[in-house]
């Protein structure tokens, strides 16, 4: 397995420290400029195992992925729209919790914090449509076995934290708390993780 693997670049919710999960918001100016780096990042390294237009090009559906991915591949030097989607990669969604700050949880539900603080990977925050980490997992666990050659995904940060679980073999509760920059390149190769 080759893939390089980018997050989202950051929103207006990411730098107000909002559970963002399955809402679908915008890139602000910072996570454009963060994505357009990371095109560039792309285009300069000499190690690739075959040249970026041949890479299987692959993004959550979520608007914020699919600007993120346009903006990496036009500053890497390729059409915008040469890629693909997969519900798949959407991030886990954090139910009634999404659009507030933890601090703002805290005031309402202090108990379900300390829930999510003492094993954060199996936490389901409420809501019809909530999901823990490990939920997310098992959609990555289908989404692999579909990768047949080498990809570059532009994904969400529990995204990459469920492939350094599953891919790096780290326990679930401390992938859960990797923190995942949104100006970097993640790097997967035969089941090395590492950023670039």
């Amino acid at each position: 397995m080759i893939l390089y693997v980018i997050r989202h670049g950051q929103t207006d919710y990411n730098r107000e420290d909002r559970l963002q999960g399955a809402r679908d918001i915008p890139l602000n100016e910072t996570g454009r400029s963060q994505a357009r780096a990371n095109g560039r990042t792309l285009a300069a390294l000499t190690d690739l195992e075959l040249p970026l237009a041949e890479f299987d090009w692959v993004a959550s559906p979520l608007g914020r992925t699919r600007e993120t991915m346009e903006l990496v591949r036009e500053a890497a030097g390729l059409e915008p729209g040469g890629y693909r989607t997969d519900p798949l990669l959407i991030e886990l969604s954090f139910g009634d919790w999404e659009g507030e700050t933890l601090d703002d949880v805290a005031m309402h539900s202090p108990h379900l914090i300390d829930q999510r603080e003492s094993g954060k990977w199996d936490f389901r925050p409420p809501g019809e449509r909530a999901e823990s980490y490990a939920m997310l997992a098992q959609r990555i666990d289908r989404f692999l076995p579909t990768l047949t050659g080498p990809t570059i995904c532009v994904a969400h940060g529990g995204v990459i934290r469920t492939l350094f679980n599953r891919i790096g073999k780290i326990p679930g509760d401390e992938a859960a708390m990797i923190d995942i920059p949104q100006d970097r390149v993640l790097k997967i190769r035969d089941g090395s993780i590492g950023w670039v």
